[in-house]
């Protein structure tokens, strides 16, 4: 729990800087979640060289997403993903009930449009971590109530 806290301290001020640096247009702000993004991707590259220096190769596509989803999600969230669901076909989607960046935002339907910029950090995570095993992906975010969210990976064949 100890370290859990600097983390969505420095996760907050990252998107205040970012956010506040620049115009608030709408060419703006997709450039600010852009940059979260990237930010996240090059993280999430360098996680997950740390967690799979001593672990064997991964068989397929599943066991990937089934490891991004136990141990990569609990490293950095203190948590399991709470739902994996694939159509077989290279789409993949990972359901998480609580996701902390959206829990210090309030429930109400008018914060919805503040999530996106709060996720866009995670989808870089997931899709660096994807690229540094091997997988080519493009990783989106949906949230419909708060503080759920599931983030929908595709996978992209070479």
């Amino acid at each position: 729990m100890a370290d859990e806290a600097p983390f969505q301290f420095l996760h907050s001020e990252l998107i205040q800087y970012i956010t506040k640096s620049a115009d608030s247009g709408d060419t703006e702000n997709a450039r600010n979640i852009t940059k979260l993004e990237i930010m996240g991707f090059r993280v999430g590259q360098g996680l997950i060289e740390r967690l799979t220096k001593d672990t064997v190769r991964f068989k397929d596509e599943l066991d990937i997403m089934k490891f991004i989803c136990k141990d990569f999600w609990t490293c950095v969230f203190k948590k399991q993903i709470d739902n994996l669901r694939t159509n077989h076909q290279g789409i993949y989607v990972l359901q998480d009930n609580k996701v902390r960046s959206l829990s210090q935002l309030s429930a109400g339907k008018q914060y919805l449009e503040q999530a996106p910029k709060y996720l866009a950090f995670t989808c870089g995570l997931v899709r660096g971590a994807l690229t540094n095993l091997g997988v080519k992906s493009i990783v989106t975010a949906e949230v419909s109530v708060m503080p759920a969210c599931k983030f929908q990976v595709m996978i992209q064949k070479m």
